[in-house]
C-alpha cells in the first residue's frame, strides 16, 4: 500500500491497484495504491480510512477484463459481485448471508465481477459472463470497505483486455493507454485538478 498525498475531508480519494494504472494522473488529490487483489484492496483502503480524516468520497480507477463481446471503453460500475465467494453455501452452513451483490448509487448498468483470479481461460470467462460484463480483482473489496465506513464510492473501469486466453499479455500491452484514458476521465470528472 502506498498513499500519495494527504486525505482531507473536503476532497475525494483516488484509489488504484498499481502504479501502472496511475502513471498519468495529474492531480492534487490524494492517490492510494493498494496492490492487486481483494485482500490488498480491502486492507489498504481500511488502513487509509482509519488513519485520519475520511475523504468526501472515493473514486476507484482501474482496468478490467471484458467478459462479453463488444465491451470496450470506460464504464462507471452500477453493481459489484464476487465471483470467487460461495455465499449460498455459507448461508446454508451458517444461516447468515455473506457476500451479496453491492449496488453503487452513482453507477450505471454495468455489473463488475471481482475475484482474486486473473481470468485467462475461456471456460471461466463464459461462466462469469452469465452474471457480469466486466471482471477485476479489487472492486468488490473496495465497495465493501467504503460501504462499511459510510463513504460514497464510484468505480470507474476501462477495458484493457478480453478476459480469457491472452489476457495477461494484452493487459501488459494496453495498461499505459488505459492509464492515459483513466487520467483523462479523472481530470474531467473529479474536482481539485492541478
Amino acid at each position: 500500500m502506498e498513499l500519495l498525498g494527504e486525505i482531507a475531508a473536503d476532497r475525494p480519494l483516488l484509489v488504484l491497484a498499481v502504479k501502472e494504472e496511475a502513471q498519468f494522473l495529474d492531480t492534487d488529490l490524494p492517490v492510494l495504491l493498494t496492490g492487486m487483489g481483494k485482500v490488498n484492496a480491502a486492507t489498504g483502503l481500511a488502513l487509509a480510512l482509519g488513519r485520519g480524516p475520511r475523504p468526501s468520497g472515493i473514486v476507484n480507477l482501474g482496468t478490467a477484463g471484458a467478459l462479453r463481446p463488444g465491451m470496450t471503453g470506460t464504464h462507471v460500475i452500477g453493481t459489484v459481485v464476487q465471483h470467487d465467494f460461495d455465499g449460498r453455501l455459507l448461508a446454508t452452513l451458517t444461516g447468515e448471508s455473506y457476500g451479496a451483490p453491492l449496488a453503487l448509487p452513482d453507477g450505471g448498468d454495468t455489473v463488475l465481477a471481482t475475484g482474486d483470479t486473473f481470468i485467462s481461460d475461456e471456460a471461466a470467462r463464459a461462466r462469469l459472463a452469465e452474471q457480469a460484463a466486466l471482471v477485476d480483482m479489487e472492486g468488490y473489496a473496495l465497495a465493501h470497505v467504503a460501504a462499511t465506513a459510510g463513504v460514497p464510492l464510484r468505480i470507474v473501469k476501462h477495458v484493457s483486455d478480453e478476459a480469457g486466453e491472452g489476457a495477461a499479455r494484452t493487459w501488459r500491452e494496453s495498461v499505459a493507454d488505459c492509464a492515459r484514458i483513466l487520467a483523462d476521465w479523472a481530470a474531467a470528472n473529479t474536482p481539485y485538478r492541478v
